[in-house]
């Protein structure tokens, strides 16, 4: 179902006070079938669709998630001291290294970049650009591994996940930042099915099914092994409703449910007139219900 209007309220009121919520469409990209580019969604699954490329889904995932970063940086809640303590769990880093590479960014950074005063928020942002920057180079050792991934087909686990260190160190900072009534973070992804269907453009990383499953494996196991903010994966696609459990275990914390329906009252309210007449409501009402899917793929063959 479609975020991009019908949910628009519910957006704008999680990045109210406290809250803070990231939105990413992984399907926006598809220029022929993503009303962004002026076009109809697709009257069947976006897998029909000519697929995004993966380096556009895993920048528009990785942009997101250092905003909201970068807002925990202002408001306090994520300091140098705890990037670099998430960074040293699953990346070693010598001490001495890290205030030497730290001193030589802050140069960088003030000679090139427009810093917001405050001391806390410009250690943390060098941090931060530090954290990246040794994911980036260790996902540089990797790369000849990867591209014979890529040619020969094989799995990796441990190359998937170098794909998806990133995001997830990412994740983990802003899990472990929030604050109730302070900072709440939440991350909306909408077609996340598409992310699957995701194809290479090169061999920067591993497939785009492999990256999908790394990222949602590691997000179902932060929210085991530690804790994980809200992270909410929106589709059509009923995989996610009734296998996706199964397949990736964890039944009680990968929570995923289809909804079949709305009461004829809260689907008017999404529904009319943003994609709707009233007269073609009450027709649609009488011979189909509120039934969410339904609604959606009538107003893709409109």
């Amino acid at each position: 179902m479609d975020l991009e209007r019908s949910s628009q309220w519910h957006l704008e009121n999680w990045n109210k006070g406290p809250h803070v919520t990231g939105y990413v469409d992984f399907a926006e990209s598809i220029k022929d079938n993503h009303p962004r580019h002026g076009h109809s969604f697709p009257w069947c699954s976006w897998s029909n669709c000519e697929p995004p490329a993966l380096p556009t889904l895993r920048m528009q995932l990785e942009e997101c998630l250092e905003s909201m970063v970068e807002k925990g940086l202002e408001l306090g809640t994520i300091s140098s001291h705890q990037i670099f303590r998430t960074l040293g769990k699953w990346h070693n880093m010598d001490t001495s290294l890290k205030r030497i590479v730290v001193c030589t960014l802050s140069v960088r950074l003030n000679a090139h970049e427009s810093v917001k005063v405050g001391l806390d928020y410009k250690e943390g942002f060098v941090a931060l650009k530090l954290a990246k920057e040794v994911i980036m180079v260790q996902q540089g050792f990797r790369a000849n591994a990867v591209k014979h991934l890529n040619k020969t087909g094989g799995f990796s686990r441990s190359l998937a996940n170098s794909a998806t260190d990133w995001p997830l160190l990412l994740l983990e900072l802003l899990s472990g930042a929030a604050q109730a009534d302070y900072f709440q973070p939440k991350l909306v992804i909408n077609n996340i099915d598409a992310l699957k269907n995701a194809v290479l453009v090169d061999d920067s990383s591993v497939s785009g099914s492999m990256y999908h499953d790394s990222l949602i494996w590691r997000l179902i196991a932060l929210g085991a092994n530690e804790t994980c903010l809200p992270v909410i994966l929106v589709t059509s696609d009923s995989y996610y409703s009734y296998a996706a459990y199964m397949d990736f275990g964890f039944p009680d914390i990968f929570i995923s449910r289809e909804t079949f329906g709305w009461t004829p009252p809260q689907a008017k309210v999404h529904m009319v007139p943003d994609y709707f007449s009233q007269s073609e409501w009450d027709l649609i009402i009488e011979v189909l219900g509120p039934n969410a899917r339904h609604l959606f793929e009538i107003y893709a063959l409109k």
